[in-house]
């Protein structure tokens, strides 16, 4: 009897190590970048950043069986680094305390979903485009 991945202490310790690695990654990243005009511009970035590698990593592992080394690195990379170096509970924070003007919490919050949802869309296509283009050569 297989052990569901839920479940498994490998899979487990991998995306504990990969979400220690990317919170690391993304606490020295905010400190390093102050805030413009207020705004926390780092955490913006991280984010949109953090949205078009999940995008690559999931689109390049789509076809592949989630297996082995295949589901080991979706799990320690993508459920775990970049799990962990993403932010919504910062944006959500940013955005309440931004509240004293809430046409910049609006478009703080507004913009960094959007911009997020169109980097993970881009990194897909960017798979898919170099995909293509291997396939031809």
């Amino acid at each position: 009897m297989t052990t569901p991945v839920h479940l498994d202490w490998r899979y487990l310790g991998l995306v504990a190590i990969g979400g220690t690695a990317g919170t690391g990654t993304r606490q020295i990243i905010a400190t390093s970048v102050p805030p413009v005009a207020g705004v926390p511009l780092a955490i913006v970035l991280i984010n949109i950043l953090g949205a078009f590698l999940l995008g690559t990593l999931l689109e390049q592992l789509s076809s592949r069986d989630d297996r082995g080394r295949y589901r080991a690195v979706r799990l320690g990379a993508g459920s775990g680094f970049l799990g962990g170096f993403t932010t919504y509970s910062a944006l959500a924070t940013d955005t309440v305390l931004l509240a004293g003007t809430p046409a910049v919490a609006a478009a703080y919050a507004v913009g960094t979903l959007v911009l997020g949802a169109a980097a993970t869309w881009a990194g897909m296509l960017l798979v898919i485009a170099h995909r293509r283009g291997r396939s031809r050569a």
